[in-house]
């Protein structure tokens, strides 16, 4: 997908030139507006990359400490856990979370538990507060 992404911003990029070059005031507008629209693209694939590497990082780091969430729960034929799964152990992972709101370990395994019961937007803030709190 990422490299998908990056296609298209090239592309969008060279439409954007094409539409400027022509000189036309109308084809030089959308040429900025293209521009405009590949460059935020750009920008959100970088900060994505760079997001995913952190908290790869981060795991590692975890992983390494022996940190790591234990709970073992099933897994679909495609290897995601079932969310009742990940449901049942997720109040120990909160619990720890509110216990020590500063230990940026809780909020990493909140953010795996988040994830693994389908919730991406509250894993990817608890993984944001991992990452502020390990680097503070």
């Amino acid at each position: 997908m990422t490299l998908l992404l990056a296609l298209y911003i090239v592309l969008v990029g060279q439409r954007a030139v094409a539409f400027i070059a022509t000189g036309i005031p109308i084809g030089i507008g959308i040429g900025v507006a293209l521009f405009v629209v590949a460059a935020i693209g750009a920008l959100l694939l970088v900060l994505e990359f760079r997001f995913g590497v952190r908290i790869t990082r981060l795991g590692s780091r975890l992983e390494a400490e022996g940190g790591a969430p234990e709970d073992v729960v099933p897994v679909r034929p495609s290897g995601r856990p079932t969310r009742e799964a990940a449901d049942e152990v997720f109040p120990k992972y909160q619990a720890a979370v509110e216990q020590d709101p500063a230990d940026w370990r809780a909020w990493y395994r909140l953010g795996v538990v988040y994830d693994a019961a389908g919730d991406r937007k509250r894993a990817r803030a608890a993984m944001r507060t991992a990452l502020s709190r390990a680097s503070a």
